[in-house]
């Protein structure tokens, strides 16, 4: 486990000491509405009692440049220095955004991420990926910056309802298709609800870093990570254009990886048998998002914008099996909404 990542118990009095350090002028904590309500009276104690609440609203919706307007206007009037550290408490919005205030504020401030959602303890907070959503699109404006440090503190996930917490657990199991076939087949047996997420948040953190540090920009491996993602932010940005029929961030991912353990069968890459696997896993924990047909044109559009393409060609990762990712595998638009149909069907 990389030392810059501190999971259980010793993580937050860790970030203690990390903020008291000589090096670090100022600590602002961003949190937004339910963070600050509900997991800021856990953290506070290891909070130097100086310390600057910056609060956004709750919502996928205010992720965006003016949600860092916020953040970098409340920074400008404190006078922070290049010596502030920011705190990121709260789920992949708040480090997402937090991190990309952070690197683009007097050309970068360190911070910290404090995950509060198993989503950002298994994935978002770990790998140094920040950005916002642009003009509908998800995560378009982004740089790469690590953060000084992550302090996973699993307790926080007593705070998530059931929804929210199956929403991270879509990440674990893309860990598990793309390099761990074994997780996969003991996990589908046991089920998805744990009185203890620690060992499964080790395990997939520890996934995730070594596939990061074989390529933290994003140029080779480390697109194995987006398993699910090309089919999902398309149904996760499309149907945020759609009030009243927003989905969570795994909610889409798990359609995601049924569209694509689909596609892969498409490519001669997986079995029929491994997508009735991953179908009866996946829909053992998630409900199927609904959408009409006519709407699947519509919905695969939105894979032009994803960062894996290049020029008019979609380059998705698909399974070479279960637990063996392949990333830069070229599919059309007529696929992906050719997958929706598929998903719909089911």
């Amino acid at each position: 486990m990389d030392n810059s990542v501190f999971i259980g118990p010793e993580a937050l009095p860790a970030l203690a000491e990390f903020l008291s350090r000589p090096a670090v002028s100022r600590v602002f904590v961003l949190a937004d509405a339910n963070t600050a309500r509900q997991c800021l009276p856990l953290l506070e104690k290891h909070l130097p009692a100086t310390y600057k609440l910056i609060e956004i609203p709750a919502g996928e919706e205010y992720k965006t440049l003016a949600s860092c307007d916020t953040v970098w206007c409340e920074l400008t009037e404190q006078r922070a220095d290049r010596h502030a550290v920011l705190v990121n408490l709260g789920g992949g919005v708040v480090t997402d955004l937090g991190g990309f205030a952070a690197a683009l504020y007097k050309r970068s401030i360190r911070f910290a991420q404090v995950p509060t959602t198993l989503l950002a303890q298994v994935d978002a907070s770990v790998g140094g990926k920040t950005g916002v959503d642009f003009q509908g699109f998800k995560n378009q404006l982004g740089v790469f910056q690590a953060p000084a440090a992550v302090f996973i503190e699993p307790q926080f996930l007593q705070t998530l309802d059931p929804r929210q917490l199956k929403s991270g657990y879509a990440e674990v199991l893309k860990h598990w298709l793309i390099a761990d076939a074994d997780a996969f087949n003991e996990n589908r047996r046991l089920g998805w609800l744990t009185d203890d997420w620690t060992p499964i948040i080790r395990e997939s953190v520890a996934l995730k870093q070594r596939i990061v540090a074989q390529d933290p920009l994003e140029n080779g491996p480390r697109k194995l990570l987006n398993f699910g993602h090309t089919v999902g932010h398309a149904l996760e940005s499309y149907l945020l254009t759609q009030p009243g029929r927003e989905a969570l961030h795994g909610e889409a991912v798990a359609a995601g990886l049924v569209c694509e353990s689909w596609l892969s069968v498409q490519h001669g890459l997986l079995s029929a048998e491994e997508l009735d696997k991953i179908e009866t896993f996946v829909f053992s924990v998630f409900d199927k998002l609904a959408f009409v047909m006519l709407e699947t044109d519509a919905i695969a559009e939105f894979a032009l914008q994803d960062k894996k393409n290049s020029g008019a060609t979609i380059n998705c990762t698909l399974l070479n099996g279960i637990g063996n990712g392949v990333f830069d595998q070229p599919v059309t638009l007529a696929e992906i909404a050719d997958s929706l149909r598929y998903y719909h069907r089911l």
